[in-house]
């Protein structure tokens, strides 16, 4: 029988650690794979539940945070427990043997930064284009500008 799931992905959201009642460390935490089509329902990404032991868990909740892209070498495993209404709820969820930090957080940083400027340039223009629609004087085919527009 063979087990196996390697997947890449981001995570949504901070991964969560907590420990056993025998010391144990457990991390948990959601993989965004990314399905390169659009499904009937709209959705363009699998979310993956995943969780990982000992070492490698204290190093996700260390290394890693909401966004971070990483990889996922594991197994597929199932489990079920009855929640707080009595039902009996079944979980499939990759456990993690392997996770590799594919960027750096720095290299995260500066990406959304990259973004966030790149958006602020883009509202910065759509407001200049505005502007000149407010400027312009429909009667005589010609816009308002004054020497302080001019930014040079």
């Amino acid at each position: 029988m063979m087990n196996r799931v390697v997947m890449v992905g981001r995570m949504t959201r901070d991964p969560e650690m907590s420990r056993t009642g025998n010391g144990h460390s457990v991390t948990r935490f959601t993989l965004a794979l990314d399905r390169g089509y659009n499904s009937q329902d709209g959705q363009t990404a699998d979310f993956i539940p995943v969780v990982c032991w000992n070492r490698t868990a204290e190093n996700v909740e260390r290394y890693c945070s909401k966004g971070s892209l990483v990889g996922v070498d594991g197994r597929l495993r199932s489990r079920s427990y009855d929640n707080n209404q009595g039902q009996r709820v079944f979980v499939v969820e990759v456990q993690a043997d392997s996770v590799q930090f594919l960027e750096t957080r720095a290299s995260r940083e500066r990406q959304q930064t990259t973004q966030q400027n790149q958006v602020q340039r883009d509202n910065f223009y759509d407001m200049k284009t505005v502007d000149l629609e407010k400027d312009f004087d429909e009667n005589l085919n010609t816009y308002n500008i004054m020497d302080d527009d001019i930014q040079f």
